[in-house]
């Protein structure tokens, strides 16, 4: 690609053709600040914050959207931008609620961040809130407009990334207001509880529905027995959210940061993530062999499987049966476990630590009772249990390591990897593979499905079959290949599709910010936690072989179906209303 020119406050600066003023001056280390700019998102130029003075120019120009030409002259911090950057940002908090200290994002909020790094201590211009209600009607994301800046990030994220399209503007002026369509309250708009829309939003004017309290609580009542599950991704960010680098490896940390909370036993997702394996690799030589429904779709993200009933209710016999990881725990925990440790379930709660909010959809959904109670009772976010641990006043950095509980805390590399894009597919490879063949699979590590590329394929000789698989992840790249599917296109086999980018290490529950380079980091880090255990096939988990022993019997067992197996609900493309077939 050519090059062009340019000069930036005096500096000259070689940029390629075709990129932002923003791109160029972020390239040679110059920072502009922005509000609406998010790099996963086409710029939009709404807010104004990143205006520059551009030398032939007669008005300040938006610099997330005016490309670079040759000669150019840009003036980041004149007088003229410096005044012209106050004013929006005053504007912007005119009319914004005055609530910092309680506010969940506090701390991580970007016009916050904004206010203090332009010097603002006075708004001369003062405006009430809007003053419109909190829309609190969703499982996972609760909505505050009095605190939204019509960025449009959480729009564009939705549709851009996710396909969903369920946020819009509305009205006009004044009255703008970004809500879901039809004027719904997400609870019932077509909303698939991602989260993706929350670590894109600059305040807080979207965050997850908190289940700090109700946890709390069960911690506190001697008489209730408190079960923690921990999912592969939060071990690799939860440090993110106590000040430590990304993708630094802190499960020992955070295993015992759970014990000093108050927990009785702290459990590992990654347990359920190996029988997940189990089951969902079973059912796939089953079907292959048996001339079943192809190619069998992944089922462990819930915000994936609402995507799907809404959009593709007519490819749901493709979806594999079994639960995800976290329900899989909540039925095991309060049927086996409670077995195994003479606890009466009906005073157990579980609680999962999830990267993801559309996990608390999950766990609310009324199938999701199979052990005779709400299989998981609370759903926290890496961000939640970092609240809670702050709370306490642990210094995380300086805990001693531990380990988790018995019997359900013993898992695998194969299991780690559910975390990552690709993950489950090269899990379920490295079983199948060594199942259906009786020989050992000599290099585990299938680089074909690993890699942020949205879209990935990969073709794995098992025995006689050439098996054909794809990776998707985000819910946009996910329908790519389900029109492709639905076509009868791609030979496919098995599918992986993960709602979030990056897999569930970018779920929407994670710390905030999340780049791609926060989630490259990430993923790194989940690879190196795979090879360094020394167990990484799901099959040679000594725990999984026990349960199957003693509880399960073996893999889609008539057992293994009723706590381990669960069906889908076809909803309408409008809203979440269940639809009716003739």
């Amino acid at each position: 690609m050519s090059q062009v020119n340019i000069t930036i406050n005096g500096q000259t600066v070689a940029a390629e053709a075709g990129m932002t003023v923003l791109q160029a001056a972020q390239a040679a280390g110059i920072r502009i600040p922005t509000l609406c700019y998010h790099p996963d998102l086409p710029a939009q130029g709404a807010c104004r914050v990143c205006l520059v003075e551009i030398e032939g120019e007669r008005v300040l120009q938006p610099s997330c959207t005016f490309k670079v030409r040759e000669g150019m002259c840009v003036h980041t911090r004149s007088p003229r931008v410096r005044k012209a950057r106050r004013t929006v940002v005053e504007l912007l908090l005119s009319d914004h609620p005055s609530d910092c200290t309680a506010c969940a994002r506090n701390g991580t909020c970007e016009l916050q961040s904004l206010a203090e790094e332009l010097g603002i201590r006075e708004v001369r211009v003062k405006a009430e809130p809007p003053g419109h209600e909190v829309d609190d009607s969703s499982f996972s994301v609760i909505r505050d407009p009095d605190k939204c800046v019509l960025c449009r990030r959480c729009i564009e994220t939705c549709t851009v990334i996710q396909s969903v399209s369920g946020l819009r503007i509305k009205g006009r002026g004044y009255d703008s207001v970004v809500g879901a369509a039809f004027d719904l309250p997400l609870g019932s708009a077509l909303c698939v509880n991602c989260g993706q829309c929350i670590n894109r939003c600059p305040t807080g004017a979207l965050t997850e529905k908190s289940h700090i309290g109700a946890v709390w609580a069960a911690l506190e009542d001697p008489d209730t027995f408190t079960v923690v599950q921990t999912a592969p991704a939060v071990r690799v960010a939860l440090g993110e959210a106590l000040g430590m680098d990304p993708g630094k490896i802190v499960t020992g940390k955070m295993v015992a940061a759970l014990r000093a909370l108050g927990f009785d036993r702290v459990f590992d997702t990654d347990f359920t993530a190996d029988l997940t394996i189990m089951e969902e690799g079973y059912e796939l030589i089953h079907r292959v062999t048996t001339g079943g429904v192809l190619p069998q779709l992944t089922s462990c993200s819930p915000g994936w499987i609402k995507f799907i009933e809404h959009f593709y209710p007519d490819l749901l016999p493709n979806v594999s049966s079994c639960k995800s990881p976290q329900q899989m725990f909540g039925a095991l925990a309060k049927t086996y476990f409670a077995q195994e440790a003479g606890v009466d379930p009906a005073k157990m709660r579980v609680v999962s630590i999830m990267p993801c909010t559309a996990k608390k959809f999950e766990a609310a959904r009324p199938e999701m009772n199979d052990s005779g109670y709400q299989d998981v009772d609370y759903v926290l976010t890496t961000r939640e249990l970092a609240q809670m641990i702050r709370e306490i006043g642990i210094d995380f950095e300086t805990l001693e390591e531990s380990g988790f509980d018995d019997p359900l805390g013993q898992s695998t590399g194969a299991a780690v990897i559910f975390g990552a894009t690709g993950g489950v597919m090269e899990a379920a490879l490295r079983t199948a593979y060594e199942v259906i063949t009786n020989e050992k699979l000599e290099d585990i590590d299938i680089h074909a499905v690993r890699g942020m590329q949205g879209v990935k394929e990969a073709t794995v000789q098992v025995g006689n079959l050439e098996l054909k698989a794809a990776v998707a992840h985000g819910l946009a790249n996910a329908r790519q290949l389900l029109d492709r599917v639905a076509r009868g296109e791609g030979g496919y086999h098995f599918i992986e599709i993960m709602a979030c980018p990056g897999g569930c290490l970018g779920g929407g529950g994670q710390p905030i910010p999340t780049s791609m380079e926060i989630r490259k980091s990430r993923a790194a880090a989940i690879y190196q936690a795979d090879r360094d255990l020394p167990i990484r096939r799901s099959h040679e988990n000594p725990s999984i072989q026990a349960i199957y022993e003693k509880f399960l019997g073996k893999p889609l067992s008539e057992k293994s179906h009723h706590l381990l197996h669960t069906k889908y609900t076809p909803r309408t493309r409008r809203a979440n209303q269940v639809a009716t077939r003739e």
